[in-house]
Parts: structure tokens; C-alpha cells; sequence
């Protein structure tokens, strides 16, 4: 039987997603945990790799069940064997030709931001920071030239895998709660780095180092020279995919919740 699960995460301890040979990667712990419960060795599938100290509030990941148990046993028998910072939100019984990255529609980031003269403490590792004064909706004029089918190359990273960099970007939300800024992207698929380097050039353009037309001139430059340098992975959450209504796929966790909401 294949299962979908949906993980929740704190990034901050681990090397990133993808599992690698010093094992302190997400999927390491998880794969670790999955093969205690169901005492065989388990391998997953991931709708999105992470970067060492970004942050999953709906990751889904598939896998073949060796073993026969009830699916509210997997979450329960999983988390009994996970570092209290990952939990197994949910599981649910999937079709053999669901793929937890193929079969996504599109994923959503968001980005926690403090702005703010005095670096954070409470929320280290769990929000950005910038010490200048941002503009709105400069950032949101810049955030408009990126909406719809690109070329991100701009913001493509050296180390980047995918097959091409024409992606769908849909929609980036800017809002503003107090101190705090939430940046909300969702598109087909994503670059590695790019939310990141995006939310470098957003805030060159919001504290007024950079134009907002400018971002113009990044995007048509196909080059990671033209873009800023890649902003903090600390506040960034990998929201989490989303499916066709048809598989009944959980969209929504209590991590979700938590998110601060501008």
C-alpha cells in the first residue's frame, strides 16, 4: 500500500532535507523513525527539498508500506521515535501512482520577516531579520514583474538540479503585523534558493537601495550575478504542496496555524 504523509518540521538543527551521508538531515530522522515503527527499512519521497535551517509546516512525503497498519498508527508509532522538533501530522492511503513531488499542482512558501533596529532573540532561527525601515508597496510593485511564467535564472542558485528554470510563479502576498512582515509565495515549483533570492532583492527594493523597476532589469538578466545575495534561510517555511481536490489530501496543519500571520 502506498501512504502520503504530511511532516512538520523546525529546520533549524538539521543539515536540510535530503538525506546525506552525516545523517542529521530531516529525512534521515524521519526514514529512521518510519523503520522502527514498521521495523523494516523504509525509504520516502518528498514533495520539496529544504536547505539546512528552513523550516516544514506541510511537507508530504510518499512511501511503499511493507507493512500492514492502521494509518493513525503511523502517525502515532512514527512520532514515538522522532526528536520532539518533527512530527507526522497525518496519513492517508494513496493511489500506486501517486509521487508526493510529481503529483503537486503547486507549493506555497511564506517568509517571516522582522524589522527591527535590534536583531531578534525570542524568534532566532525562526524569522529573518533587517534593520532598515521597509517600503510596502515598493516591494510589492517590484514583487509584481515576477508574477506568471519565467526564466528565473536570475535566481537559480549554482547548486541547483532542475531540469529547466522556466517556473510558474502565481501570486507573492506582502502583509504587515506590527514588527513583523509575512511574505507568501506560491507557484508550480521553485528554483533552489529562489524564494530566498527573491526576498533579497525585495528588500533592496523595500529599503530603498534599489528601485522598484529594477527588478525588471534582474529578471530579464537570466544571470545570478544581476540579482542581490541570497537572504537568511531562518524565516523561511515550506508551507507545503497541493494536490487535486479528488486525492482528499490533507492542505493544512496546527503548524500552519502558528505561522504569524501579518
Amino acid at each position: 500500500m502506498r501512504l502520503a504523509l504530511g511532516v512538520a518540521y523546525r529546520g533549524q538543527a538539521y543539515a536540510g532535507w535530503q538525506s546525506q551521508p552525516g545523517g542529521n538531515t530531516v529525512q534521515d530522522h524521519l526514514e529512521s523513525a518510519l523503520s522502527q515503527f514498521a521495523a523494516v527499512s523504509i525509504r520516502t519521497l518528498c514533495a520539496g527539498r529544504t536547505d539546512a535551517g528552513v523550516h516544514g509546516l506541510n511537507q508530504v512525503v510518499h512511501l511503499d508500506a511493507p507493512v500492514d497498519r492502521e494509518q493513525f498508527s503511523w502517525v502515532r508509532g512514527t512520532n514515538r521515535y522522532l526528536p520532539p522538533d518533527i512530527a507526522v501530522q497525518w496519513c492517508r492511503a494513496v493511489g500506486d501512482d501517486f509521487h508526493a513531488r510529481n503529483s503537486a499542482r503547486g507549493r506555497r512558501y511564506a517568509y517571516v520577516l522582522l524589522e527591527s533596529p535590534v536583531r531578534p532573540a525570542i524568534e532566532q532561527g525562526a524569522a529573518g531579520w533587517v534593520f532598515r525601515p521597509l517600503q510596502a508597496e515598493s516591494m510589492r510593485e517590484a514583487a509584481q514583474v515576477l508574477i506568471g511564467e519565467h526564466d528565473f535564472s536570475s535566481f537559480r542558485s549554482a547548486e541547483c538540479q532542475a531540469a529547466s528554470p522556466v517556473k510558474e510563479l502565481r501570486s507573492i502576498d506582502i502583509t504587515r503585523r506590527g514588527a513583523y512582515w509575512r511574505f507568501d509565495f506560491d507557484g508550480s515549483a521553485f528554483l533552489h534558493h529562489m524564494v530566498r533570492n527573491i526576498m533579497g532583492c525585495l528588500i533592496a527594493v523595500g529599503s530603498g537601495q534599489r528601485p522598484a523597476d529594477w527588478m525588471s532589469d534582474v529578471l530579464a538578466a537570466r544571470s545570478r550575478d544581476a540579482a542581490a545575495p541570497t537572504f537568511a534561510a531562518a524565516g523561511l517555511y515550506f508551507v507545503g504542496p497541493y494536490y487535486d481536490a479528488t486525492l482528499d489530501l490533507p492542505a493544512h496543519t496546527p503548524a500552519i496555524d502558528w505561522l504569524p500571520h501579518a
